[in-house]
């Protein structure tokens, strides 16, 4: 498959899936799927570089897995298999990067998320991975580490709403189109990365690491400073 990057026209993030997750941060838990956008200029594809860090921004990693469009879908429905099934291209690794006083200011002040999480190499993804090798995606192991310590380690069973839920709840608001990338949710553990930092997350699949994203923190160069807003 040709670069993710290429061909997505949104990142579509489902945020406060897992319910530990939710604790640490002291959010509320939803009662149906919460999702929010990334522009796919913050998808920063396998080797393309470091992850940067605007001047003033506290950036938090949250390791997740991606699924990938196989088709132009509306209206969905969760309980027909075989459309979600069809509706799936593969599956892909990805960090959710968070510049996160940007998102609890404007969580405070009932503004948007955007510019939290969509500066430019905030979306990090692994290589393609065919749906062959994940038979099962609500069983699958995430992890990241820092430094070699780790930091995030969970299951995909820990979901609160499944795949099909996502992509149904999603594509009754907004079409899916050939080519989006939609991220499932983080397991806890979330927290900080500074300048120098080394990031490394993977998937496992009964215990067979399937694929990597190893990145180090730089700081980004240009005029950007976060200022209150």
């Amino acid at each position: 498959m040709a670069s993710i990057r290429t061909h997505c026209r949104k990142v579509v993030c489902i945020g406060r899936n897992y319910a530990d997750h939710i604790a640490e941060l002291n959010n509320a838990r939803p009662k149906q799927p919460f999702f929010f956008l990334k522009p796919p200029s913050s998808i920063l594809p396998p080797k393309a570089g470091p992850i940067l860090r605007p001047r003033g921004v506290t950036l938090h990693y949250e390791v997740e897995l991606g699924v990938l469009i196989k088709k132009n879908v509306r209206d969905l429905d969760e309980k027909d298999e075989k459309a979600v099934e069809d509706a799936i291209e593969g599956y892909c690794l990805a960090i959710d990067m968070t510049g996160r006083n940007v998102q609890d200011e404007a969580k405070k002040k009932g503004l948007p998320w955007s510019i939290a999480k969509g500066f430019d190499t905030f979306c990090p993804v692994s290589n393609f991975i065919k749906k062959s090798s994940i038979p099962d995606p609500h069983d699958v192991d995430l992890y990241l580490t820092v430094n070699g310590e780790v930091r995030q380690s969970g299951n995909t069973n820990l979901m609160l709403f499944r795949i099909p839920r996502q992509l149904s709840d999603i594509s009754k608001v907004m079409m899916l189109e050939k080519g989006d990338l939609v991220l499932t949710g983080t397991p806890k553990g979330v927290g900080p990365v500074q300048v120098g930092d080394v990031m490394r997350a993977g998937i496992k699949v009964d215990g067979k690491e399937i694929e990597t994203i190893e990145l180090e923190v730089k700081e980004r160069e240009g005029s950007y400073q976060f200022n209150e807003t």
